[in-house]
């Protein structure tokens, strides 16, 4: 055997031991591999409990009395007394028609009094004189009824004359035009120099702004909602009536007084499908102003056996909000749920989750469904819930 096939044999059996004492090496670290750890997760149970329920809703405010001023005489305008725009009182000088015509018109009515009256003065004086005639046949009964008869056309235009007077006294009093309440009063519709007819031409409006009226819509779906869990006894509603409300402004802040409902629309709208409630706020302040929109928050009801879990807790799937559950086997489950509104810093769990169900807070990174995990109770202290919901209000705004 040549030198050279010696060293190829030589450095083929090398290979194969070094090979075989490899294999042996990898049997040795496969074997001594620690067992993958399993996940830890924390956790909270479920549980039952009673929270404010309070859904929100868009309103707009409104004042409680709008009064349109109108002329209730026919005439030209003399002079406007008021400043467009600002607060008015009961009383206020607002318009003067021309009074000129008006008063002359009084004058008259007057003059027609007193000469009704002077012929009701003479008919009683015929007619006293003629009765005592009758008696002794100076006079014939038909001079006795002529004098009746007399005497009662005198009193009859008397009144009647008495009645011009009051028109044209109630004509001559409304050349003035006063504000009938207190309150807000807009621009004027019409300027010096313009001829109005009576009770036609709308001069101005004032609103009545303290307190304020705030109209809100319920779609049908939330009422047929509330209708049934009242029924099931899933909320405790004190009566329609009862209800009090809170404002938010469009910059989240809110209003200092508290409302209460009262009025409720009979029926629905049928362009919209809602129920419209009223909700009146006092307003010392003016702050509210007539054609603000709103969120009016209602409070009084309470929803018994809620279920309530970590905001955290609430992960979105593809059709919605999910949350994570370790089931009795150890393993995890993806379940969609219905999260309706937020209690402080917990979801309110409406649909898909029960009492005494383990739900995942914490650790989803190292989970996935049918994985089995080892559940720890959540640290993280959670705030009592807060009477602040925030409610979802797609069909509120359709």
């Amino acid at each position: 055997m040549s030198a050279i096939n010696r060293t190829f044999r030589v450095a083929a059996i090398l290979l194969i031991c070094v090979g075989i004492a490899g294999l042996t090496a990898c049997k040795k670290e496969a074997g001594s591999a620690p067992a993958q750890r399993i996940p830890e997760v924390e956790v909270v149970t479920v549980t039952t409990q009673s929270v404010p329920d309070e859904p929100e809703f868009i309103g707009q405010t409104e004042s409680s009395r709008p009064v349109e001023i109108r002329p209730q005489v026919t005439g030209l305008i003399k002079e406007r007394s008021f400043a467009e725009g600002r607060a008015v009182k009961k009383g206020d000088r607002l318009y003067q028609i021309d009074p000129v015509p008006f008063k002359a018109a009084l004058l008259s009515a007057k003059s027609k009094v007193a000469q009704a009256e002077a012929r009701l003065v003479q008919a009683n004086q015929n007619l006293g004189r003629v009765k005592p005639l009758l008696e002794e046949q100076a006079v014939s009964q038909k001079d006795v009824d002529d004098a009746v008869a007399e005497e009662l056309a005198a009193a009859a235009a008397l009144e009647g004359a008495k009645a011009d007077l009051v028109k044209a006294k109630f004509d001559f009093d409304n050349t003035l035009i006063t504000a009938p309440i207190d309150g807000m009063i807009e621009r004027t519709r019409v300027y010096e120099g313009r001829l109005v007819s009576a009770q036609t031409d709308l001069l101005t409006i004032i609103h009545q702004i303290d307190p304020m009226y705030v109209t809100v819509s319920a779609p049908e779906s939330f009422l047929l909602k509330r209708r049934r869990d009242i029924a099931a006894k899933r909320i405790q509603h004190p009566g329609v009536y009862q209800l009090r409300g809170t404002i938010i402004f469009l910059d989240s802040t809110t209003y200092p007084h508290e409302g209460i409902l009262d009025l409720l629309d009979v029926g629905m709208r049928t362009e919209t499908g809602s129920r419209q409630a009223r909700v009146t706020f006092p307003n010392p302040d003016q702050i509210l102003v007539p054609g603000q929109f709103v969120t009016v928050r209602f409070k009084g009801t309470v929803k018994t056996e809620a279920i309530l879990v970590p905001q955290r807790a609430v992960q979105q799937g593809p059709k919605g909000p999910v949350l994570y559950l370790v089931m009795a086997d150890g393993k995890v489950e993806i379940r969609d749920v219905q999260a309706t509104s937020w209690q402080g810093n917990q979801w309110l769990i409406e649909e898909g989750l029960h009492a005494g169900e383990v739900v995942v807070v914490d650790g989803f990174q190292r989970i996935m469904p049918g994985v089995p995990v080892k559940p720890v109770p959540y640290t993280v202290a959670e705030t009592a819930p807060v009477n602040q919901t925030t409610d979802t209000k797609t069909e509120q705004k359709k």
